[in-house]
């Protein structure tokens, strides 16, 4: 038997020891040392128990929750390695306090406590669940939003459905605590799913949650205070947002349950084009949430079987790679967070992609600082280049405002795949991702040069020299006449206006014969 597949199969007996007579103390839930980043410290026995609560039968199809299975039937979609470039949004209850990052619900009760009580009142009496009401949305025009991501050129939206702090953004059936009951009142991811495909484009979404339960960590005086007056994060009707006062195995159990069923519940009624998930999913020992995941997968692609729509789990580093080699992704498009950091720095095989924000944090921030389009188009260059997509990262605000900075780097970018897009939708890498300012791609016979930086009189390129082959004609886009050039044992040169117009790159369609 696959040991993916062994806990699926424990006794009873072991099952029944996940309820144990007192809850553990929060206090004691934080000294430990060996669960994990961000992620909840399950073992096989309360994943076992987790998955036989799920509410949602498996559809039928050849997917089964195994890795076997998924690997033998899943296919990354042509659509996704075509698209080259989406748009990210890091929207929630954050966004109301709009204060240091995205990770507000953890800094409120440690780093930023005094900060905080001076702001909004003590914690007592002005929660992370008093943001609720604040979050009204009341600009929030998704209309607006989708069209604006389609002028960006963007080819694919995921928004967070939920982040670490746990609360919905769209009508879930299983919890009172989301965005249609409370706060703004409205289904805000499927408003969005609706007006992002009304503008043919593909729709996805984000589910972080499963950060959640190991998210707080209070600073010992203030989670006294807090527990002595039942208040706030100990009390009971707001457990589904926190998950603090009770960390015991039997909570974990339930919460864990509560993580498919609400990942089953996006799918299901949103039909998402693509599920992204954080690196919580990644995060314990042993591999221990591996069939937590598998069944998600394999409820995910039997659905999609159903919609006759071609579809993706994207992850990052090895939450669905079993073998311990990120490479050999298993029915998920691996994701690297931030350029430069993380992101491949050559030509990676295989689908890949990279989140980056727009700005200096990923939810918004009354001070955050905003990067020009100017600047995100290299970026974006260089990415595919390398054989991987741009999910760029935009951070509305809590009334559903995408700040005009923002909206100026979209359109910015826009203009230039509206001229340029040849070069980059659709494109797969050539032999060599570049050589000093220049970037190559590659589509069917023709290859796309990008210079980065403005070129003077003539552009040369080394790697086109006769060596690689005759060059037989060469034309810029957005431009109706060819250019002249030479072609030496040393490079090309290529002839280039005096009038060239400026821009953050030019793009040049190369044609080669026996190519």
């Amino acid at each position: 038997m696959s040991p993916f597949r062994k806990c699926l199969s424990l006794p009873a007996a072991c099952l029944a020891t996940l309820t144990p007579a007192v809850a553990a103390d929060p206090a004691d839930y934080t000294s430990k040392s060996d669960w994990g980043v961000m992620g909840p410290p399950a073992t096989p026995a309360i994943v076992a128990a987790a998955l036989e609560n799920v509410k949602e039968p498996m559809p039928h199809g050849p997917f089964e929750g195994t890795w076997e299975s998924i690997e033998m039937h899943y296919r990354t979609p042509d659509w996704f390695e075509d698209a080259k470039f989406g748009v990210f949004l890091h929207w929630g209850l954050y966004a109301v306090p709009a204060h240091r990052n995205e990770w507000y619900q953890k800094h409120m009760y440690a780093a930023d406590a005094e900060w905080h009580a001076k702001t909004f009142g003590p914690q007592e009496t002005f929660g992370y669940k008093d943001f609720i009401p604040k979050f009204t949305c009341q600009h929030y025009d998704p209309v607006a939003w989708a069209a604006l991501f389609r002028k960006a050129g963007a080819r694919y939206v995921i928004p967070t459905a939920q982040h670490h702090d746990n609360f919905p953004l769209w009508d879930s059936a299983l919890t009172r605590i989301d965005a249609k009951d409370l706060g703004p009142h409205r289904d805000l991811i499927g408003d969005l799913a609706k007006a992002v495909r009304n503008e043919g484009l593909k729709f996805g979404v984000s589910n972080h949650g499963i950060e959640n339960f190991t998210f707080i960590h209070p600073a010992a005086p203030l989670r006294d205070r807090l527990k002595e007056k039942k208040a706030d994060l100990f009390d009971p009707a707001w457990q589904d947002i926190y998950h603090y006062a009770d960390r015991s195995d039997a909570a974990l159990t339930r919460f864990l349950t509560d993580w498919v069923d609400r990942n089953l519940e996006l799918i299901d009624k949103y039909q998402p084009d693509l599920l992204w998930f954080d690196n919580g999913v990644n995060a314990a020992k042993d591999r221990v949430l591996d069939p937590l995941k598998t069944r998600v997968a394999a409820h995910y692609y039997n659905r999609a079987r159903d919609w006759n729509k071609d579809v993706a789990i994207s992850t990052k580093g090895l939450a669905y790679a079993p073998s311990g080699d990120d490479s050999k992704q298993i029915g998920s498009i691996i994701d690297f967070e931030k350029i430069g950091q993380r992101s491949p720095p050559d030509i990676r095989p295989g689908p890949w992609q990279v989140d980056h924000p727009i700005g200096s944090t990923w939810g918004y921030t009354s001070d955050m600082r905003v990067t020009k389009g100017e600047s995100v188009i290299p970026l974006l260059i260089d990415t595919v280049s390398k054989g991987g997509n741009l999910l760029l990262n935009l951070s509305p605000m809590a009334d559903g405002t995408i700040p005009q900075a923002q909206q100026d780097s979209l359109l910015t970018i826009g203009r230039w795949l509206e001229v340029n897009g040849e070069a980059i939708y659709g494109t797969r890498p050539w032999k060599q991702f570049g050589e000093e300012k220049i970037r190559f791609t590659t589509k069917g016979n023709t290859l796309y040069a990008i210079s980065l930086s403005k070129p003077g009189r003539q552009l040369s390129i080394k790697a086109l020299a006769t060596t690689s082959g005759q060059v037989t004609r060469v034309e810029q886009l957005g431009e109706s006449k060819p250019l002249n050039f030479t072609q030496t044992d040393q490079a090309l040169n290529i002839d280039l206006p005096t009038d060239l117009t400026d821009s953050p790159a030019w793009a040049f369609r190369i044609s080669r014969s026996g190519h």
